[in-house]
């Protein structure tokens, strides 16, 4: 499959695409627009954004077709061995997850506009950039011999995983670990402070790479866009994320937030990428893919995107435990007492996660998934005095599942956890990921082995909670919060 991207009026907003698909040798083609993106598990029904939709053979004739859902075309092809799709795709929204153009950025995710033929998902594709000869392009994908603006994937796939900003005005630097590549890429009324920005960003992508022990891809880029109003939004991908921050004060506020994101969505290199739930291997692009697990691929990344920046020595203590707390409000303050589980929740993303939704239903897998990654990586630390840990898990989900890249199960992530345990984990899983109890005096069972405790105090439980966090004067504790803050990875036996 061939994509041509063209943005001939760029304050129209509008982005003109071209689809060719050759070796076409059945009476009938269906061609796919993707209903949802990878990380954001929603129906997004990208079709609504196209303005267009026509389809010829290469003489040009028009081919027939019709809609046989909201976003699928059956093609009559006549014969024809090839045939070309033209569209144009509405893009005036920019976040981590769309695609925008204008006179001086495309900023393209290809899985919001690029269409697919049904049982051709496996073949190489190609994606043709018009842009003028002095921009830059970042992007995951390679680039052909031929231009930086003729990119090649090995599929579909791997197409739709790889978002892409061309810009005259683009930012960039690079730093290595092991030999990796990682690049830094931002568009936007920013100055980065690029010596800063490799220091930190390079502790933080060692402390990573060192839990795994390797890195999944070849290279790696962060592709981020700093607007001038406040934003917040990050997106995983194959070798790449995608950022999208604001505002351009330049503050500290915005450094923090771009730190925090860029490490969570590095470990979502290994999880969820690689380590990716059984239902979701291979994505199916038309439906709803329902999976249980999302507290492990969200919740586990949200614990690990700020802890380890306390590993690496970019976050301090202070800072660490702010960043705590803020997770312990969110969680608190808004579904402390909800009745939906972290698996029921997981489920029911695909029906209204991403919304604020009905007072009292359900549980952020990222804030509430968290805790529980909290509790489970200080049960482990506190019975094996420091020895084993939620690294262990991970390490062995990567192995099993990530590396092999066959997906897991909650039976497998359960079964993992209980081998690093060296014991059942029933309680565990049946009051933190099974139940919807409030999970308050559990962590404070847990936070006070490392010298912290929360107050909470609701006068009926539900209506504007005060959520604290504070150290205990516990020399032992404190103790202990340094051996599990300042984490020395040990390996796993065996």
């Amino acid at each position: 499959m061939y994509y041509k991207i063209t943005c001939p009026l760029p304050a129209s907003r509008s982005i003109e695409v071209e689809c060719r698909l050759t070796g076409i040798d059945t009476p009938v083609v269906e061609l796919q627009l993707p209903s949802w993106r990878p990380g954001r598990y929603e129906l997004q029904n990208f079709a609504k954004n196209l303005q267009r939709f026509e389809l010829f053979d290469t003489e040009g004739r028009r081919l027939a077709c019709h809609k046989i859902t909201k976003d699928r075309w059956r093609v009559q092809t006549n014969g024809v061995s090839e045939l070309v799709a033209r569209y144009t795709y509405y893009s005036n929204v920019i976040n981590a997850g769309s695609s925008f153009s204008d006179d001086r950025l495309l900023y393209v995710n290809p899985v919001n506009l690029c269409l697919y033929a049904e049982g051709r998902l496996s073949e190489p594709c190609t994606l043709e950039l018009g842009i003028p000869s002095d921009w830059t392009v970042a992007c995951g994908l390679a680039a052909s011999d031929e231009s930086p603006a003729l990119l090649k994937a090995a599929d579909f796939y791997e197409l739709v995983d790889c978002p892409l900003m061309a810009s005259p005005d683009l930012k960039h630097d690079q730093y290595l670990i092991d030999g990796v590549p990682f690049h830094v890429w931002i568009h936007g009324n920013f100055k980065p402070d690029w010596e800063r920005i490799r220091h930190d960003f390079s502790r933080f992508s060692e402390a990573q790479l060192r839990l795994y022990g390797e890195f999944p891809e070849p290279e790696y880029h962060f592709l981020t866009i700093v607007l001038p109003t406040a934003f917040y939004h990050g997106v995983e991908h194959r070798n790449s994320t995608m950022l999208v921050l604001g505002p351009n004060d330049e503050g500290e506020g915005l450094y923090t937030d771009l730190l925090g994101v860029a490490s969570h969505e590095l470990f979502h290199a290994w999880n969820v990428i690689r380590i990716r739930p059984a239902e979701l291997l291979p994505y199916d692009f038309t439906r709803e893919n329902y999976f249980s697990t999302c507290f492990v691929a969200e919740g586990v990344t949200t614990y690990y995107g700020d802890l380890m920046l306390r590993r690496a020595g970019v976050f301090d203590d202070a800072a660490y435990l702010k960043e705590l707390h803020v997770l312990f409000k969110r969680h608190f303050e808004a579904s402390g007492r909800a009745f939906q589980s972290l698996v029921e929740s997981s489920w029911d993303l695909w029906l209204d996660g991403y919304d604020k939704g009905v007072p009292h239903r359900k549980v952020s897998v990222y804030h509430k998934g968290a805790i529980a990654a909290l509790i489970l990586d200080l049960h482990l630390r506190r019975q094996t005095d420091h020895l084993r840990s939620l690294d262990e898990v991970m390490r062995l989900m990567w192995d099993r599942f990530g590396k092999p890249f066959i997906g897991y199960t909650l039976e497998d992530y359960r079964a993992v956890a209980e081998e690093v345990a060296g014991e059942s984990l029933d309680w565990y899983f049946d009051r933190c990921i099974f139940g919807n109890e409030p999970l308050e005096d559990l962590l404070n069972e847990y936070l006070a082995f490392v010298g912290l405790h929360l107050d909470y105090d609701a006068a009926d439980h539900t209506a504007n909670p005060s959520v604290l966090l504070h150290s205990l004067p516990d020399i032992d504790g404190q103790l202990q919060r340094d051996r599990w803050l300042s984490n020395q990875v040990v390996p796993v036996a065996g």
